[in-house]
């Protein structure tokens, strides 16, 4: 590499991609460290569930954003770009490159291109759709959103209701869809940035899920949620592999319902995850079992 300008190669891709093993096999080539953009393993409490890095895997390179706060902080996608940039400047000091990798497409993008300028939440409409969500459920703020923004309904975390009270609070107040008004003016950033997508046919990538799960448990998945379970009500706790297991723990369903459940929901969050990374066109992707392609891409394109 011998551009003086430094370098972010970003590793994208949805869930079980393959995306931890590439980012260390290109941040031991480069000898530089990593920045996790995967928003579920950012809390400390959250193991087995979000499936942080082995040891062995933290061990072999410098790994920024993994467990780095409790479930108990606040923490948001503005604050991820601010701390992300901040130490991206202080890596780009001693590195000419550095490795992001993750799934959290919204993540990705703040560091990018930056966080739009949306309107702050209105105190009164905001009460209107959490009563709404409490008397009628989240299946109402599903249809509500699916009729103003359909484009952003495809890529939402459906399950997640703070994001779709965020998404309709931005559509009621201003009149458009919150789609049309993220991302519109790149930020300048003092880096260049090289996308990398891992694609895996949808066939194997839903044996690995469900392959993924089953180690889960037998690692001990039921035990952590169960331990998390008077905690419940947190945000970062309302996230596949969690909401399952409270249900089983409250009754409602069985233990072989709920793991059927987070299989059937992680391959959900995925093909929602693909629908995002789709959409942008500077991804160049690749099959997770080619590194060396990628490598001489990555090389090349310097």
């Amino acid at each position: 590499m011998t551009s003086r300008e430094p370098l972010l190669i970003v590793v994208a891709g949805p869930t079980a991609s393959g995306k931890t093993v590439l980012a260390i096999t290109l941040a031991t080539h480069f000898q530089t460290e990593i920045i996790s953009a995967d928003s579920r393993q950012f809390y400390r409490e959250m193991t087995i569930g979000t499936a942080v890095p082995s040891e062995v895997e933290l061990a072999s390179a410098r790994h920024h954003f993994v467990q780095h706060i409790s479930i108990h902080d606040p923490y948001n996608v503005s604050r991820y770009e601010t701390d992300a940039l901040k130490i991206l400047e202080n890596l780009f000091q001693r590195k000419q490159v550095v490795i992001m990798a993750g799934g959290s497409g919204l993540y990705i993008d703040a560091v990018c291109r930056g966080i739009d300028e949306l309107p702050d939440p209105d105190p009164e409409l905001r009460r209107e759709l959490k009563q709404e969500l409490a008397d009628n459920g989240i299946q109402s703020l599903r249809d509500k959103l699916r009729i103003v923004d359909p484009d952003y309904y495809q890529m939402v975390d459906a399950a997640n209701p703070v994001r779709l009270i965020r998404a309709l609070e931005v559509c009621i107040t201003t009149g458009k869809p919150f789609s049309s008004l993220r991302n519109q003016q790149p930020e300048k950033r003092p880096f260049r940035i090289l996308k990398i997508g891992l694609n895996v046919p949808r066939d194997l990538l839903n044996q690995r899920i469900h392959q993924r799960v089953d180690e889960m448990v037998r690692d001990g998945l039921v035990e952590e949620a169960r331990a998390l379970l008077p905690f419940r009500r947190l945000n970062a706790l309302n996230t596949v592999g969690y909401r399952e297991l409270f249900d089983f723990f409250g009754g409602k369903i069985s233990l072989q319902q709920a793991i059927a459940d987070i299989k059937t929901h992680t391959r959900r969050y995925a093909k929602r995850q693909m629908t995002w990374f789709k959409k942008d066109e500077e991804i160049t992707w690749f099959s997770p079992d080619e590194p060396s392609a990628i490598l001489d891409y990555i090389v090349g394109s310097h």
